[in-house]
């Protein structure tokens, strides 16, 4: 048992289902997530994008087109106009545009907030005899991020720059950013526990079953009860593992029971074998007669012990037997037994049979029936009257008009090593009628036996398997 413990330890694995199961629902619940914070956080950045990019070319658009449209100067932008009704006001309607005019040559005429830098390309735009011309590009104010564009207003007159921050959506962004991270990371975080908590309980009674398994493993028990609640597939293993051990137990004990048996069985001949043999260093000062008894008694105890190992293996491997089920005439195997015993017993044996046809291994329902009619010879040794075979469906019964069987010995004459006070004194290891009932058993059927009408008995089997049957015959 010693050595099974350190293999025990390497199959135990390291990671528990419940583990597996919990930071596989985290590890798919975070892909999901950051998949949909992913593709959610760039949707969103897009269309902020995409917004503010048309608003401030709408601004622009709109410029150009009060400088085209009307004969502007530079002071109609100012940002002193008092009834805030001029171009200026337009342009700041539809967002918080930084206005900035620019005079002839390129001076400041009406800073903006803040003042926008004015390059090489904005004072040539203050030269332009064409209105609308625009120069466009982007600049960084005081760590501040913006669009400008600035058109001119003809005839060398000056020119109008407009500025949009859009360092602002920017920082809206990353805390958007910030803020999605954070959420997916609770999401998953929260997955997990749900995930942990799931798992145990789903493989909660797995668990338990696996120590049950572990511990029958270890103390080789097969004593213990296994709780299988539920319907599910783990409650429908845990009883079908609590029914393996039973029958398991079972096995270990009839096991026990039949070595112990066969060492009560075997004792006896083998004693009276070493008795006689004991007796072989002096064969040659015995009498001619008691060499002849000691011969015999050799044979028969020989004979004896032969029977009652070849009965053991038969009975040890039962149902284990590799046979396969066929189609059998229950008609022809009692015929074909029936033959086999008359030459053995001397005895005349009348079958009645229908025609019976069942599944079952064959060389077993013979073996089965041949000890039924051994048995029926063996304790009707003197009768003058025929043993009777009656076939009847999927049941066959041996009828004798022996001394019959007393009340006491009816619950037990099918136990293995069983035999009757009145038997004692007759050949047999008391194994021939505990074949039959385990042949019987094997092929889902029972064993019976009662005392017969006007003396005898009858002890027969049936077996479990659906049968056809016709017309008897004799």
């Amino acid at each position: 048992m010693t050595a099974d413990r350190p293999r025990l330890a390497r199959l135990r694995p390291r990671r528990s289902l419940g583990t597996v199961f919990a930071l596989s629902f985290a590890a798919i619940t975070a892909l999901v997530t950051v998949l949909v914070g992913f593709l959610s956080y760039d949707a969103a950045a897009r269309l902020v994008r995409v917004d503010q990019d048309h608003i401030f070319h709408g601004v622009v658009g709109d410029l150009v087109h009060q400088v085209k449209q009307q004969h502007l100067a530079p002071q109609d932008y100012y940002s002193s106009d008092p009834d805030h009704d001029g171009p200026r006001d337009d342009l700041t309607r539809r967002m918080r545009t930084n206005v900035q005019v620019l005079g002839r040559g390129g001076a400041i005429a009406d800073r903006g907030s803040p003042a926008l830098p004015v390059t090489g390309e904005d004072r040539r735009a203050t030269t332009y005899t064409e209105p609308g011309r625009t120069v466009r590009y982007r600049t960084t104010i005081a760590d501040d991020h913006f669009r400008v564009a600035t058109v001119a207003l003809g005839d060398g007159r000056g020119a109008v720059q407009v500025a949009q921050q859009f360092s602002d959506t920017e920082d809206l962004l990353d805390e958007l950013q910030q803020r999605t991270t954070l959420l997916a990371g609770a999401v998953i975080a929260g997955a997990g526990l749900v995930g942990w908590w799931l798992a145990r309980r789903i493989t909660r009674r797995l668990v338990r079953l696996t120590g049950v398994a572990e511990d029958v493993a270890a103390s080789r028990r097969l004593d213990v009860h296994v709780s299988a609640a539920g319907k599910d597939e783990v409650g429908r293993l845990g009883r079908a593992f609590d029914d393996m051990l039973g029958r398991l137990a079972d096995s270990e004990e009839l096991q026990r029971r039949l070595v112990q048996d066969a060492g009560h069985e075997l004792r006896t001949p083998l004693t009276s074998l070493r008795t006689n043999a004991a007796l072989l260093d002096r064969i040659d000062d015995l009498p001619e007669v008691a060499r002849a008894t000691l011969i015999t008694d050799m044979k028969s105890e020989t004979r004896e012990l032969t029977d009652l190992v070849n009965e053991l293996i038969e009975l040890a491997i039962g149902h284990r037997d590799a046979e396969e089920s066929v189609a059998v005439s229950l008609a022809e195997a009692v015929g074909k037994a029936a033959a086999l015993a008359r030459r053995r017993t001397g005895r005349e044996i009348v079958v009645h049979a229908d025609d019976t046809v069942v599944q079952a291994r064959a060389a077993a329902l013979h073996r089965a029936i041949s000890n039924l009619m051994e048995n029926a010879a063996k304790f009707d040794q003197d009768g003058d009257q025929p043993i009777e075979v009656v076939v009847t469906g999927p049941s066959v019964e041996v009828r004798d008009r022996g001394p019959g069987l007393a009340q006491a010995d009816l619950p037990h004459i099918f136990d293995r090593f069983y035999r009757a006070d009145a038997a004692r004194s007759l050949p047999g290891s008391g194994l021939g009628l505990a074949i039959v009932q385990t042949v019987a058993t094997a092929h889902g059927g029972s064993t019976y036996a009662r005392n017969r009408p006007g003396g005898g008995a009858i002890i027969g089997f049936s077996l479990g398997t659906p049968a056809q049957t016709t017309t008897p015959r004799v």
